[in-house]
C-alpha cells in the first residue's frame, strides 16, 4: 500500500525496528519465495534452539546468492553461527529481522563480523504517506501503519502499549516486576522529550534510581525509544550535558502515558512536535545512509536549539515551536548558535504549526509539512 523509502540490501543484513512498523510486510514485498523462518511461531522457535544446526542442513543445499529471511532472529541467537557458516561457505544471503537487539547483545550472539550491515525500519514517514495527514492527526495517533489504516487508531495503540509489556519485557524476562516497570512507562512517557532526570522520575514511580536506568536501557534496547545527547561546543564551559529521551513514535508516547483519550495538552505539544520532526529526521538519514547523530544544544541560561546536525555542508539548527504564530523571541538559540559557530557555518530552521512560510534575516521559517517536504527532498540535511 505504501511505499516504503528503505532501499533493499545486496548483501546480507540485519533489519532492526519496533514491531508494527511494517517489518515483515517489507520483507514480503522485497525478497517474495525466499526461504523464511519465523521465530515468532514457537513450535519453530522450540525446534531450531533445540537443534541449531537444523537450519544449515536445511538450506545447504541453495544455490549461492539465494536469500533466506529469518524473523525475529533474537528469539533463537544461536542461529546466527549457522548464518555465519552458510554465509562463509555457501554464500547465501541473509535478511534478519527482529525488534529487539537486547538478546542478541546481552547474550553474546554472533552479530556476523561485518558479514551484515545493520538496517532501520521507523513507522510510516512523511514521504511515504505522500503528506497527507495533518500534522495534528499526526501529533495525536502517529503514524504506525496500522494507526494510519485502521478505523481504530486509538484502541490499535493502547493495544501496542499493552502488547509491548506483555510480549517484549514479560515474555523475555527482562524485568522481574511489570508492576514496576508499567509505573516507570507512564512517567517516562510522560516526560517525553525532555532533559532526563532519573531521580526525579525514580521519585514518582517508586523505583530505585539504578532500576530506572536499567529500564531506559530496556526501551533503547527494544527500540521503542531513544536517547537525544547534548552537543558541546569545545569552548563552551557551561552548558547542559544530560540527554534526552524520545519514544519513537507520538501514537505511542501518548498510549503509554495515558494521555490517548485526551486532546494534546499545551505542554504536550511541544515534545510530540519535537518527537515527530525526531523520528522523521532519524529516518531520513538512515534511509539516505547518511549516518547524521542529531544532538540538542542547550546552555545554563535557558539558551537552546532543539536539534542540532553537522552535515557536509555546515552545521543544520533547527527550532521547533508548537505555535501557529511565529515570534521573534523563538531565535535566541539560533542567533546564539551563529555566534558561537560562526553564521556562515550555520544553515538556520524554525518549524512551526502556522501556515505560511517566512524568512527573518538568516533563518528560514517553515510550516511543519514545508520542513518535511524540504527534508525529504534532500535540502535539509544535505
Amino acid at each position: 500500500m505504501f511505499a516504503r523509502r528503505l532501499l533493499a540490501p545486496t548483501a546480507s543484513f540485519f533489519l532492526f525496528g519496533p514491531r508494527g512498523t511494517g517489518k515483515s510486510t517489507w520483507i514480503a514485498n522485497n525478497f517474495a519465495g525466499a526461504p523464511t523462518y519465523d521465530l515468532l511461531n514457537t513450535s519453530e522457535s522450540l525446534r531450531l534452539s533445540r537443534d541449531p544446526e537444523a537450519l544449515y542442513r536445511e538450506v545447504e543445499g541453495l544455490p549461492a546468492g539465494t536469500w533466506v529471511v529469518i524473523d525475529e532472529v533474537q528469539k533463537v541467537p544461536e542461529l546466527l553461527d549457522e548464518v555465519h557458516r552458510l554465509i562463509e561457505r555457501r554464500r547465501l544471503r541473509f535478511v534478519l529481522s527482529g525488534s529487539s537487539a537486547r538478546q542478541l547483545k546481552r547474550g553474546g550472539g554472533n552479530l556476523l563480523a561485518g558479514r551484515a550491515v545493520v538496517e532501520q525500519m521507523f513507522p510510516l514517514v512523511s514521504a511515504e504517506l505522500a503528506f497527507r495527514p495533518s500534522t495534528d492527526n499526526l501529533l495525536v495517533h502517529g503514524s504506525m501503519p496500522l494507526a494510519v489504516t485502521g478505523v481504530d487508531p486509538a484502541g490499535y495503540l493502547l493495544a501496542y502499549a499493552e502488547t509491548y509489556l506483555e510480549e517484549e519485557i514479560r515474555a523475555e524476562a527482562l524485568t522481574r516486576s511489570i508492576g514496576a516497570f508499567s509505573r516507570f512507562l507512564e512517567v517516562a512517557a510522560r516526560q517525553n522529550g525532555q532533559v532526563t532526570n532519573l531521580s526525579a522520575i525514580s521519585r514518582d514511580a517508586a523505583v530505585a534510581r539504578a532500576t530506572v536506568q536499567n529500564y531506559f536501557e530496556i526501551l533503547q534496547d527494544t527500540l521503542v525509544g531513544h536517547w537525544v545527547h547534548a552537543w558541546k561546543l569545545k569552548r563552551a564551559a557551561k552548558q547542559v550535558a544530560h540527554p534526552k529521551f524520545y519514544l519513537f513514535d507520538c501514537g505511542v508516547a501518548r498510549a503509554l502515558s495515558g494521555r490517548l483519550p485526551y486532546p494534546p495538552a499545551p505542554e504536550e505539544e511541544g515534545a510530540l512536535l519535537e518527537t515527530l520532526l525526531f523520528a522523521e529526521m532519524r529516518a531520513y538519514a538512515a534511509y539516505a545512509k547518511l549516518r547524521y547523530p542529531l544532538y540538542y544544544w542547550r546552555t545554563h541560561d535557558g539558551v537552546e536549539v532543539d536539534v542540532l546536525c553537522e552535515t557536509r555542508r555546515g552545521f543544520v539548527a533547527v527550532e521547533i515551536k508548537a505555535s501557529v504564530r511565529w515570534e521573534r523571541r523563538f531565535h535566541r538559540g539560533l542567533e546564539r548558535m551563529r555566534t558561537e559557530l560562526g553564521a556562515h557555518r550555520v544553515r538556520c530552521y524554525g518549524v512551526y504549526r502556522g501556515a505560511q512560510p517566512a524568512r527573518w534575516n538568516d533563518i528560514e521559517v517553515l510550516p511543519v509539512m514545508d520542513f518535511l517536504r524540504r527534508l525529504w527532498g534532500g535540502d535539509i540535511l544535505a
